[in-house]
Parts: structure tokens; sequence; C-alpha cells
């Protein structure tokens, strides 16, 4: 059975029995492997005189913290069920530990020292008693997952290209001119982010602690943050607006700040893009309040929602199914939609599409959603036969005076127009809106061409005013 002994933050630390331990290993000749020789722990083995195996070969052949933490279980598994282990620190709190114990099942005495996180964090003088601690290796991939808050320790910072990366991070996290402390031996300093990758030393016992921040301090915020401003907002003694607020209230707010982001895009301006998404995000979170008052639901219960419909759609990413191109993604995209809602029929589909949708994007969702049950033209072409034949139904309930089946036959005329615009692939909402913006600029132009000439534009004939049009749109296309 292999052993692994803690040998703690400093010299002295190993306990009694771990140096029984050590001492008998060496007397019967069992190898004994130093995870590093670069702590002031390894003093201790020194003094004890025993021979050993430094590992520090290990971190040079190593791609990623991962793999160093496996080919170190692997070069000690390799020594023999007799091998002893002996690791900084706590040995339950060393990843090469955990890879080894994974790889043995079990089968390993556990000689625990004194924990170098404990240490660290003593050193720090972080004021609670709860912190996230990630070894600096480890920093990015906890980041991406989500999984970093205030207090946070982060340890294992050695050389100063890794401070670097951390500070780049973090700073992005939190801002880079928030203090933090940072800790070197037996030394801890205070310094804003941005230059703790501009400290004297680093070693194994490097590492940096950011303390929790007040609200009002922070410079760099979370969804969880804005979720805390609306909650104040909302508190009795908050914001009189936002306490009489309710989902009803505000809905139209969301698709008022949708068109502004979509305003934004065309206008290519990040700036703008930048604020809209912010106020797309309020509204949505200001919902998700709303609704957690009640006790419906909660933003976890959003987020949650979210991530399982986008992994239970993405079949062909996180399932069995398979999608070649777009075309093929959309298609499970869209049948694992159906399934998730239980629409049984493609009439279920057909009306399960928001009725505040504008007009031209609804009509061309229905017609796309009609068409998977095989009610389609066979061409735009043919659809474009229909569009002919829908005119010629408003002309005709236009003679006979009938006010009422015009509009109803102008509706069936758009309705037409949407899928001739469907069948030769384009976004009719899209292109509607362009369509709108390209005639607005053109006529612009136009009156401007007719007053520089001195004309009356009220006083144009039908052929003047195309004649100034057409001027303006081959200005425009200039």
């Amino acid at each position: 059975m292999i052993t692994v002994i803690g040998l703690g933050v400093e010299r002295g630390d190993l306990t009694k029995r771990g140096e029984a331990a050590i001492l008998q290993a060496a007397r019967s000749g069992a190898p004994v492997f130093v995870r590093t020789a670069h702590t002031r722990s390894y003093q201790t083995v020194l003094e004890l005189g025993v021979a050993h195996t430094c590992l520090d070969g290990v971190y040079a052949r190593s791609r990623s913290f991962k793999t160093l933490a496996e080919n170190l279980a692997k070069e000690v598994i390799r020594g023999g069920e007799n091998a002893v282990y002996l690791v900084d620190g706590a040995a339950t709190e060393d990843n090469s530990v955990k890879a080894l114990l994974k790889k043995l099942r079990g089968r390993a005495e556990i000689i625990d020292g004194v924990s170098k996180i404990t240490a660290l964090a003593r050193a720090a003088k972080l004021r609670g008693c709860s912190y996230t601690a990630v070894s600096a290796y480890e920093l990015a991939e906890r980041a991406n997952a989500g999984n970093l808050s205030l207090p946070l320790l982060v340890y294992d910072m050695d050389d100063r290209a890794l401070a670097s990366d951390c500070k780049l991070l973090l700073g992005d996290l939190y801002g880079e001119e928030t203090t933090a402390r940072y800790i070197c031996g037996d030394k801890a300093v205070k310094t804003p982010l941005y230059a703790i990758d501009r400290q004297k030393d680093y070693d194994y016992s490097s590492a940096v602690a950011i303390e929790e921040r007040e609200l009002l301090e922070k410079t760099r915020f979370s969804i969880d943050d804005l979720r805390e401003i609306i909650v104040r907002l909302r508190k009795p003694d908050g914001c009189p607006w936002d306490r009489v607020q309710t989902n009803a209230s505000i809905k139209m707010s969301a698709v008022e700040e949708a068109y502004e982001l979509v305003d934004a895009i065309d206008q290519e301006d990040d700036d703008k893009i930048l604020e809209e998404t912010g106020d797309i995000l309020l509204q949505a979170v200001f919902h998700a309040v709303l609704k957690e008052e009640t006790g419906a639901f909660n933003l976890t219960d959003i987020l949650t929602g979210i991530c399982t419909k986008l992994i239970t759609r993405h079949t062909h990413v996180f399932g069995q199914d398979k999608a070649e191109n777009e075309s093929g993604a959309l298609g499970v995209w869209e049948e694992n939609k159906r399934k998730e809602k239980g629409q049984i029929t493609f009439a279920d589909s057909v009306n399960d599409v928001p009725k505040c949708f504008p007009a031209a994007m609804r009509a061309q969702k229905v017609g796309k959603r009609a068409a998977k049950a095989g009610m389609d033209f066979a061409s735009a072409q043919a659809a474009a036969t229909r569009l002919q034949e829908e005119l010629a139904e408003v002309f005709a309930a236009v003679e006979r005076g009938d006010k009422a089946e015009a509009e109803r036959e102008v509706g069936d005329l758009l309705f037409a127009a949407v899928n001739v615009g469907r069948k030769v692939g384009a976004d009719c909402e899209k292109a509607l809106k362009e369509s709108v913006e390209r005639f607005a600029a053109r006529f612009t132009l136009a009156e401007k061409m007719a007053n520089d000439g001195g004309r009356d534009v009220t006083k144009l004939t039908e052929a003047e005013w195309d004649a100034y049009y057409l001027a303006a749109k081959a200005a425009l296309k200039k």
C-alpha cells in the first residue's frame, strides 16, 4: 500500500506519525518520492537524511496542470506498492494525490499535514471563515466554469509569467485597480491587481488574496450584482418608480430595448451594442426579481432552463444526432423543440408562433412551419403566381367598393409577398426594414435635389418625383 504524507508548510510541521513512517520506509529500502524540492517544508526531508527522489523533472515534461497531476501519480505508482510520496501542505489538498487515489481506488494510506491553504489564508488576514481557494494553474478553468467568488485565494503562483496570466483574468473579473494582498514566504503586502506580476520574488509559497467588496466599492460587476441592485431598488426605502412596477407594466420595455439593440447592430456601433445588450439583460433580471417576489421562479431557475434547453436541443453537439451543415443543425433543433413542447401536430407548432411578433416576422414563421407539413409552394415562381392572384383580388374588392374586404385582401397580398421572400431565402422582416430605410434615404436626397433646383415638391408631378427619386437612387449607389 502506497503511503502519502503531508509535510506541512514550514520546516518542523511534519507530524510525529509522518516522521516515523518516512524513517520506517527508509530503513526498509522503500522508495521515497518528494513532489518538489522548492518549498520550505522540504528542509524537513533533508534534515531526516533519508534517500529520496524529487519529482521536479515531471513539471518540465507536463503540458498542463491536469497532466502534471496525472504524471506525478504515474511516477509514484511506478515505485511499487511500498512507495512513500511526500507533498507539501496537507496531502488531501494536493491534486496529484487526488489523481493517485483515483488510480489506486483508495488503496493508499494518508498521513496529513498542516494545510498550506489555511496558512496562506491566515497570512492574507482574510476577514471571514469562508473563502474560495484555487490553484493559479486552475484559475482559468475555474473562471470559465463560473466557479470563482470573493473572498478568493489564488495559490501556486510560482513565477512571473503565471502571475501575469492571473493578473489579466482577475483584473477582468474584479477590476485591475482592486486591492489584493500578495503573499510570498513570510511576507504579505498590499498591491493593486495590475501589479501582481511586478513583485520582486515568486516561488511555491506565492499567492494572491482578494477580499469581498461592498457593492459601491466595485468597478466590475456580475449578474448577481445586477440582481442585488434591482432587489435593493424594490425595497420599501428604494426607488419609488421601481417599487411599483409589475411584469405587465414593463413588458413593452423589453420590446423597445430589443429594437434599440438591433439598431445599434445595424450601425455597427460597439459602444451602443454594449449598452443595449446591458439594457436587455436588465429587463430579463428585472422580470426574474418580480417573479421571485411572488415565489413563481427565480434567476437560477431561468438560467437552468436556458442552459438545459441549449443542451437538449443541440443533440448534434451534446448527443447522438448528426448535423452536417446549418440546415441540418436547424432541423435537429426544431425537431427537439417540438418534442419538448409536446407539439403532436404541425398545427400545434403553427399556433405556437407568438401573436405579438411583428407581422412580417410572424407571417414568415407561420409559413415556414406549415411548410414542414408539406403545405408549401413548389418554388418562388409558384408563390409569385399566388401573389399576382392576391393582387387581382385586392382590385376586385376595390372596384366593388368593399373597403373591409379590400383590407382583408391586402393582408392576403402581404402574406403572399412574404411567401415569395421565404421561398427565395430572404428574411422578410429584415428585408422590409432595410427597404424602408433605403426609401427614406432616397426620399430625403430627392427632396433636397428638388429644393436645390428651386422646385416646390408639393407641386411636382408623378413623373417629376420619379425622376428625382431615380436620380437620388443612382447617387446613393455611388
